[in-house]
């Protein structure tokens, strides 16, 4: 009887990628997977944990304790760790919850298997994901220096893959019948750079969208400094390359992206929006602000206020600072703002949004748009137009009664109505 394992994945979906293949080398030596399942009762539990910030690594520090506990009840036989947090804390979790068998770091986890095994063989990545979508993970670590950021001391340097791999890859989810890919790394834009010194993103996509079979292309983690302009160019021309990246710029005042070191001006940010949105009609962005980091004055969040007013972000998330050990302003900078002052402009900041969210997510109404059908839910089939991408972004509602739909197809959509985040439409004509 193959022994069962159940994977827990915590954090972005980076640390998904990494589940899938784990669950390939496992299911290639005999063992049976299950992914996050509600009621993990496997005989072996692999936590894959993430360390981005304290609200992240509070969750995977409960998720081990919870585990650890059932260990001790004899509800489950072994227990390991690995991902980011332990690869940042390994030492500090082996003596603090010491009921886990081993942990592993964000590169080492192979090892678990050959732990398991005296002699193992690999295999394909398991594809956790509805099968019409999948993440393709191009690049692995980080050589931006922001003050704030504890991934480059976790994953390291930047390391590109080679383009022939990952297009191989896409080839091969293609004939399992994916037609929508989500394309991710630390830092999107740098592909490339350690290879040969030059930016190859824009090759890269253009090569995935010339595929035969790939529907849609979509961008995550792109960054705003020596942002590669040729990229536009591919988004406007190639029709399945999403009009939509995901760029986090953190913030706006001098003053605040100096403190960061994030390499770009408050000219230059406004100056790439204005040219993303020129070069690119209709594309959709989405951003991340962080409010509260040390030194931010008022006149510093107010900048921050009026340019979202200004730059209309179709998906923005916020969060307040948390101090991260071992990062340049945890070691330069007093964390200076109180949690009650950063609770207030993340309130407002949000606040604003959602006003700009409403605004926008209306002005489709009217408009026929296609929408691939990700599930049904209730009484609706719950699906996304080009400009979102699952779990976090707006999604569309089609009413279940008014014609049967296949999860994972895409279908010309009249949109009927809006909320603040979510539209309703009726299908019009398979797409």
């Amino acid at each position: 009887m193959k022994k069962t394992v159940d994977i827990i994945t915590m954090g972005c979906s980076k640390n998904l990628v990494d589940s899938e293949v784990l669950m390939g080398m496992f299911k290639a030596n005999g063992y049976h997977c299950i992914h996050d399942s509600k009621n993990p009762k496997g005989e072996i539990v692999v936590i894959n944990t993430c360390g981005f910030i304290q609200d992240a690594k509070e969750e995977s520090i409960n998720a081990i304790l919870e585990f650890a506990q059932a260990k001790e009840e004899g509800r489950i036989e072994r227990l390991y760790v690995m991902g980011c947090l332990s690869q940042r804390y390994q030492e500090e979790l082996a003596t603090e919850i010491p009921q886990v068998d081993k942990y592993y770091g964000k590169f080492d986890y192979p090892q678990l298997i050959a732990d398991l095994n005296s002699s193992y063989v690999t295999g394909p990545r398991v594809q956790t994901t509805p099968r019409h979508y999948a993440y393709i993970k191009i690049s692995e670590g980080c050589d931006r220096n922001c003050a704030y950021c504890a991934i480059p001391i976790i994953t390291g340097k930047h390391v590109s893959r080679p383009i022939d791999e990952i297009l191989d890859e896409v080839r091969m989810f293609v004939a399992n019948g994916t037609k929508e890919f989500q394309i991710i790394a630390q830092e999107l834009t740098y592909y490339g750079i350690d290879i040969d010194g030059k930016q190859h993103i824009a090759e890269l996509i253009s090569r995935m969208a010339d595929i035969k079979g790939v529907k849609w292309i979509r961008l995550h983690y792109a960054y705003p400094a020596h942002f590669p302009w040729e990229l536009l160019e591919v988004m406007r021309e190639k029709d399945n390359v999403c009009k939509y990246i995901d760029i986090a710029l953190q913030h706006i005042s001098d003053n605040m992206l100096n403190r960061m070191h994030r390499s770009v001006t408050k000219a230059q940010t406004y100056e790439l929006i204005e040219r993303m949105r020129r070069e690119v009609p209709g594309i959709h962005i989405r951003t991340t602000l962080m409010v509260g980091f040390p030194g931010e004055t008022e006149e510093d969040f107010n900048e921050l206020m009026e340019f979202t007013r200004w730059a209309r972000f179709e998906c923005m998330g916020a969060f307040a600072y948390s101090e991260e050990e071992g990062t340049y302003s945890a070691k330069n900078y007093s964390d200076d703002i109180p949690d009650e002052v950063k609770q207030s402009r993340l309130d407002r900041l949000m606040m604003l949004q959602q006003e700009i969210s409403r605004e926008l997510q209306s002005e489709k109404v009217g408009k026929v748009l296609p929408v691939i059908v990700d599930r049904k839910e209730g009484n609706y089939y719950i699906g996304r137009t080009e400009y979102a991408s699952p779990e976090v972004d707006p999604e569309v509602l089609i009413p279940a009664d008014e014609r049967p739909l296949k999860v994972g197809r895409i279908y010309n959509t009249l949109i009927t109505d809006s909320e603040e985040f979510d539209l309703y439409g009726t299908t019009i004509i398979d797409k």
